[in-house]
């Protein structure tokens, strides 16, 4: 079953157990985060530290950037522990406000959060990275913070039924006539030869790897505009691509069942997975692939 780390403790999963209290449980009161972990060195953990320090700030959970910053450990740990020193594998983070009688308001002050983690082996999906995937559009009614990422994901979950349900990969969430990203990643768009995508909002998430796709663009000398993307737009995009911990970049071909282009993965989605592909295992140190 592996091994996990639990409020300080690194024990087999099996003996892992949290407060049906807890409030991450009863509130979805809690931030998350997910890891890339390369040939056991952790892709951007500078990145993520921040996200989640600055996600536990938002939702006022006392665990500041100096508790985050130890969690660095905790990741180098578990990939050790488990076996998962070579290859690629992922971590997954979540902190709590802990448990605590129910009340809709805080618990008291000296309410201990529960900290979680674990390692597993990450299997990068290449067959949709070479040829894309299916994606549809939905509306996006999450609530109003979703730069904050939050273990409340009801919103994502729905809308990625609803693209389970009819063969597609993910759901291009769809807010007042624009599109803001998709229910599990970034998106971008490709409109005459401009790469362009939601600006940073409370209203998507400050993707680690949307962060590194820009500085790609930069670097690559690409056109970018962070504009966003109507839904009448979408239908004649050249390219429509996703970018996620887990997504890479992954084009999208169809869209509610039509072609996005030519139907096949663009040129500009194909440079900017060969580049971040070569972010990743330069910055981990290990061998490309």
């Amino acid at each position: 079953m592996g091994i996990v780390y639990l409020n300080g403790e690194f024990i087999p999963k099996e003996r892992a157990m949290i407060s049906v209290d807890d409030r991450g449980f009863i509130f979805g009161d809690g931030i998350y985060e997910v890891v890339r972990v390369i040939d056991a060195r952790t892709f951007e953990w500078g990145a993520h530290a921040e996200r989640l320090t600055r996600g536990l700030a938002g939702l006022r959970i006392n665990f500041g950037a100096r508790d985050v910053s130890r969690l660095s450990g905790v990741c180098e740990r578990l990939v050790r522990d488990n076996a998962l020193t070579e290859g690629e594998a992922t971590v997954y983070l979540q902190i709590t406000r802990g448990a605590a009688p129910r009340t809709h308001h805080f618990p008291p002050a000296d309410t201990a959060p529960t900290v979680y983690a674990n390692a597993t082996k990450f299997i990068v999906p290449l067959a949709q990275r070479e040829n894309g995937v299916a994606a549809i559009t939905f509306p996006d009614f999450r609530w109003g913070r979703c730069d904050l990422k939050t273990v409340n994901l009801l919103g994502a979950v729905l809308a990625r039924q609803a693209a389970a349900e009819v063969g597609a990969y993910e759901a291009i969430l769809l807010k007042d006539g624009v599109m803001t990203e998709g229910a599990a990643t970034n998106a971008f768009a490709v409109i005459e030869g401009t790469i362009r995508t939601y600006p940073l909002s409370n209203y998507i998430l400050p993707g680690i790897t949307r962060k590194v796709i820009v500085e790609l663009i930069a670097e690559l000398g690409l056109s970018l505009a962070i504009d966003p993307v109507t839904q009448r737009e979408l239908g004649g995009v050249d390219e429509l691509f996703l970018t996620g911990t887990t997504t890479d970049v992954t084009p999208v071909v169809t869209l509610d069942g039509r072609p996005v282009g030519n139907g096949k993965p663009g040129p500009l989605a194909r440079m900017l997975q060969e580049a971040l592909t070569a972010r990743m295992y330069a910055t981990a140190g290990a061998a490309r692939r």
